[in-house]
Parts: C-alpha cells; sequence; structure tokens
C-alpha cells in the first residue's frame, strides 16, 4: 500500500500518548516511513554493497558450470582437448533439451483441458516455434562435432565406456511427451526398462525415474491434439449435438466427390497429352480414393479427429480457422526439424565411425538410420494425401460461424 495512506489514523493516536511514549513513537514513525519509502525506491546496484550485487556469473553460476568439463569425479588422466571438446558438446545439447523439455511441458499444460481457450493458441504456437527453433539450432550443432576428424575421436572413444546417447533420458522423454509409442521403437530398444536398470545401479536417482515414469502415464501431446481435433466445429456442427455423426459423414462423403471430379480431370489431361490410359491412370487415382476413406471411415465410422483435420486444412482461409491452422503448421515443422535433427546426428555419426557397432552396444548408425523412421503425428502427414485444391470443395455450410466475431 502506499507509504503514507494510514499515517493520519497513526497520528491521531499519537496525540494520546504521553511525552515519553510520544518520543518512541515517532522515532518508530520516522523508521517506518524511511522503510517503506526503500521499499518503493529501492537502490541502484552500484549503491549496494559488493557481496549483493548481482552479476553475469553469479546470475548463471557460470564458475560451477565451467568446472563440469572434465569428465565424472576421479576422471583420469584428464580429457585431451578433443575429448573436452566432445563433452562440451554434448552438455550444450542436454541444456537444449532442458529448455526444450520445459516448453513442450507448458504446451502440455495449455493443451490438458476439455475446452483450450482461444487465449492459449497463441502461446502454444509459440512454445512449439521456439522447440522447432532449437532442433533446427542443434542440427547444425553437429557440425562442431564434424572438427573432430575419425582418429581424434578414436583416440579416446574406448574411454566412454558402455555410455550411449539413448541413455540420454531428457531426450528419451521429449519423444514420450510427443507421443513416440514403445512399438515404434527399434527392436531392443525400452527407454523405462534401460532406466530402471540405470537407477538399481545407482547411475541416476529414484527421482529422475519416477519423473521418467509420471511422463510415460500422461496422455501424450499426440493424444491430446487428436482429442482436440475431435472437437472441430465441421460445417457448423459440434460433437455435442444431436445429428453431429450424419453431418460429419455428409461432409466426408461430399470431400471424397471432390477427389473423384479432380481423378477425371486428372485422367482427361493425361489423355489429352497422350500419357497413360484410363485402365492405368483409374486404377492408381482409385486407391487413392478408397485409401482416403479408409482414413476418414474406419470401419465405414467417421474418424472425427480425422475429418475435423481435413476440414481445418480445407478451409484455411475461415478467420475461426486461422490459429488452429497455425496450431498445425507448428507441429509438423516441429516433427520435421526433430527428424532433422537425427538425420544429421546419423550422418555425423557415420562420418565418424562408419557403420561400426555403438559404444552402448547399439547397431550404431543402422540404429540413427532407423529413427529417421519415427513418426509421431501421422495424420498431420497422412492427410496432405487426400487434399483437394478449393475450388472443387463444396462451399461451408454455416460460413457466418468461422468468420469474424464482431461481437466487442
Amino acid at each position: 500500500c502506499p507509504p503514507y495512506e494510514h499515517y493520519g489514523l497513526i497520528f491521531h493516536t499519537a496525540t494520546k500518548l504521553t511525552s515519553k511514549n510520544y518520543r518512541q513513537f515517532t522515532n518508530f514513525i520516522k523508521k517506518t516511513v524511511k522503510v517503506q519509502v526503500s521499499l518503493r525506491h529501492p537502490l541502484n546496484m552500484e549503491d549496494a554493497g559488493k557481496s549483493s550485487r548481482m552479476t553475469y556469473g553469479n546470475y548463471l553460476r557460470l564458475e560451477e558450470m565451467l568446472t563440469l568439463q572434465d569428465g565424472p569425479e576421479g576422471y583420469l588422466p584428464e580429457p585431451c582437448n578433443d575429448e573436452k571438446h566432445f563433452i562440451i558438446v554434448h552438455q550444450a545439447f542436454e541444456l537444449w533439451f532442458k529448455l526444450v523439455l520445459s516448453e513442450l511441458k507448458e504446451v502440455h499444460s495449455l493443451m490438458n483441458s476439455q475446452n483450450i481457450s482461444e487465449n492459449s493458441m497463441p502461446k502454444i504456437v509459440h512454445h512449439l516455434d521456439r522447440v522447432s527453433t532449437v532442433f533446427g539450432l542443434m542440427s547444425q550443432q553437429w557440425k562442431v562435432m564434424e572438427t573432430l576428424t575419425p582418429q581424434d575421436f578414436l583416440s579416446f572413444r574406448d574411454r566412454l565406456g558402455t555410455s550411449s546417447g539413448f541413455e540420454s533420458w531428457q531426450l528419451r522423454q521429449i519423444e514420450i511427451i510427443l507421443g513416440l509409442e514403445q512399438q515404434q521403437r527399434d527392436a531392443g530398444m525400452d527407454p523405462l526398462s534401460h532406466m530402471k536398470k540405470l537407477e538399481k545401479e545407482g547411475k541416476i536417482s529414484p527421482i529422475m525415474l519416477t519423473e521418467f515414469e509420471e511422463m510415460i502415464n500422461s496422455p501424450s501431446l499426440n493424444k491430446l491434439l487428436n482429442d482436440w481435433l475431435s472437437r472441430t466445429p465441421i460445417n457448423g456442427s459440434l460433437p455435442s449435438d444431436s445429428n453431429d455423426e450424419q453431418i460429419v459423414s455428409d461432409y466426408i462423403e461430399s470431400h471424397l466427390d471432390a477427389m473423384k471430379t479432380h481423378s477425371e480431370m486428372v485422367i482427361s489431361h493425361f489423355k489429352s497429352i497422350g500419357h497413360g490410359d484410363d485402365s492405368t491412370l483409374g486404377d492408381r487415382l482409385n486407391k487413392s480414393i478408397l485409401g482416403a476413406r479408409e482414413f476418414l471411415l474406419p470401419n465405414e465410422k467417421p474418424n472425427r479427429a480425422r475429418a475435423g483435420l481435413l476440414f481445418i486444412e480445407s478451409y484455411r482461409e475461415l478467420p475461426l480457422l486461422s490459429w488452429p491452422t497455425a496450431l498445425i503448421d507448428s507441429f509438423v515443422e516441429l516433427e520435421e526439424s526433430i527428424l532433422l535433427f537425427r538425420n544429421s546426428h546419423a550422418r555425423m555419426v557415420e562420418r565418424m565411425i562408419g557403420r561400426r557397432m555403438g559404444t552402448g552396444g547399439s547397431s550404431g548408425v543402422d540404429y540413427l538410420d532407423a529413427t529417421l523412421k519415427y513418426r509421431i503425428f501421422v495424420d498431420l502427414w497422412a492427410v496432405r494425401t487426400i487434399l483437394v485444391k478449393r475450388d472443387l470443395l463444396p462451399d461451408v455450410t454455416k460460413s457466418d460461424y468461422y468468420g469474424f466475431n464482431s461481437q466487442v
């Protein structure tokens, strides 16, 4: 509160005091005023004593941080310059992973709701875009590792023992929070089992294992994204509407009809230039339409999340869908940046050690190449196969629903 707000009452009380008590009371008031003023107008940093001045070094705990590049305690002989380079680059990766996890946890917090606020959408996109930028930076960071020649690395590789990049629990947590399923992983690569083994050996703390298990048991971002897509208003219809399933089915059929129209136009064009015939082209395009039907109507029941995704991608120009479109683009950008990061990692390792076995016993580059097949947001990529150009699509029903909100 303002420093003098209650002083009228205080001085009114003071008039009833004896002279001795009055002197004591006024001294108290003077000290109080000084404290209040100092709180509202703190001293400049340059006026503070040396012990309380914040510096670049102590803010970042720089001196402590710069003592951590010499390997584990008792590690002798001390790392040579090339090994120190190896340590620093990987520590930098782990710091970036920490930032990525922090950003993804923020996204998870914002999306883990039955109703994602429109005000949250720009925040979610912002966090995802930051993560994509970090992965883009880390892809380039592998170039720093490539300044090690194969012989430079082999000179200290044996000192790594059985340690492996697979033991980077932060990268494994990133995969898990995004939604990579265990069955998608390369055979034998079970991060939870490995984490339990490390904890049993005392190589990681029980706290880290508990945090890892909690993340596995939480809904992934892929799950939250699909839940959100399933709530997309399709032609003005919401999942809670009594005739929603029929409206969604009709929308899907109208899109499949547009695909058929487009296929006929493609066949006609190819025939006009003497490139292909009805049979060859027709079979290929019909398979595409059948694939679209299976994608949108598995077991002949509408998949509302996929229908919602298709609706957003097809009518991107609608004002109400501008942020949903940006959100989908951000997830696609994120997965692309991770794939590029993995590829840069694999090529760096191949350049350095060829196809030999990894230090942790994995197949080395073959394992890293297998991770390039990992896809989490599969539907976001698959829907692009069945998109149709806008002028062949039917107009949106209840288009006013998707316009700008005119209310102030």
